[in-house]
């Protein structure tokens, strides 16, 4: 066996070794039946993210923010050190590229707002140390600036197109970043072994980002109305169907499905939405589906650089829901109330 080999053999092996420890169903479980933050994290005290964060100071929930958004940056540091093969860093690095395109996104808005809010402490802006100038920018000439000190031209450039930041116009310039996020992603996932599988995962999520607009937009809720732009690239449905799909009735838009992996979510959608009326039932059921059709494609594969993807989004899901779980407990909202916004690792 050569060296390359080896050393995807290692990785791979290292990969789902961390995948078998994330936080279960059982540690969820007993989560939900705790009343304090501390007694929460101490439920978790035998993984990975417990054990760091039980190293931590956390006093606020803005703490425990902060240092789950650390972690992930901690594993992706963590996995360096191992010398994995060259694919699985280039997927790793620009995985969490996601991360400056939400501080991007977030700049932009305060830009337009005129306040600070909390950034992701992630992504190429970060280790670079240029976050705390990206968050205190006043125009988009700063924002400019420090994306091209990060060498993340191909965003300045959708920056520099804006002529004025205005409520009106913020869905489009955020569309437009990520849509760059996701042609950037293809191409570095095209380049890799086992692309054809790369490549069907990620036009999952775009299909699934898609109709989470769509469906946002065409059921009435509290939220302002949805943007109605649509990224490329999906698995099932082109951009172009997408854009019909905004123009439809929600019954039609299930109907429109039928022939899709996506057919019973749309049903459950209208159908928690018409018991609810709470818009939050897009989100919650799409984030069920995303990580089912993902595990059934993903978690059986080995020795793929798609390991540190689906390592990548384990992690995240995990860190999702003990910021969903702490945040109830911080707002004074009953856990019970909560669980079936979890997405849960079987």
């Amino acid at each position: 066996m050569n060296l390359i080999s080896t050393r995807c053999a290692f990785s791979s092996a290292y990969l789902k070794g961390e995948e078998a420890g994330v936080i279960s169903a059982g540690h969820v479980d007993e989560m939900l039946q705790k009343s304090t933050a501390q007694d929460i994290l101490e439920a978790i005290g035998d993984t990975d993210i417990g054990g760091y964060l039980r190293e931590q100071t956390i006093n606020t929930f803005n703490d425990a923010d902060q240092y789950l958004w650390r972690y992930l940056g901690e594993c992706v540091k963590r996995l360096r050190l191992l010398n994995p093969p060259s694919d699985i860093i280039r997927l790793a690095d620009m995985y969490m590229e996601k991360y400056d395109v939400l501080n991007t996104k977030i700049s932009l808005r305060q830009v337009l707002a005129g306040k600070t809010a909390p950034m992701a402490p992630l992504g190429i802006i970060y280790d670079q140390g240029y976050l705390d100038e990206l968050s205190d920018v006043k125009s988009a000439g700063g924002i400019i600036d420090v994306l091209v000190k990060c060498s993340l031209i191909d965003y300045a450039s959708i920056v520099e197109d804006i002529k004025e930041i205005d409520i009106g116009s913020m869905p489009k310039w955020e569309a437009g970043l990520g849509r760059m996020y996701y042609v950037r992603l293809t191409g570095r996932m095209a380049k890799m072994g086992d692309s054809r599988v790369s490549i069907k995962a990620l036009g999952i999520i775009i299909d699934l980002i898609n109709l989470q607009a769509v469906f946002r937009s065409v059921l009435p809720g509290k939220e302002a109305p949805a943007g109605k732009s649509a990224l490329d690239g999906g698995h099932m449905l082109s951009g172009r169907i997408v854009k019909e799909l905004f123009s439809l009735k929600p019954a039609e838009i299930t109907a429109g499905l039928k022939h899709t992996e996506y057919h019973q979510m749309a049903g459950e959608i209208l159908k928690s939405y018409e018991k609810e009326e709470n818009i939050t039932a897009i989100d919650r059921t799409i984030d069920k589906h995303r990580f089912r059709l993902l595990n059934e494609l993903l978690s059986p594969r080995i020795l793929t650089p798609l390991n540190i993807f689906w390592y990548l989004i384990l992690k995240e899901l995990e860190i999702r829901n003990i910021r969903l779980i702490l945040k109830a407990l911080a707002d004074g909202i009953p856990l019970s109330e909560i669980k079936d916004y979890l997405v849960i690792a079987p």
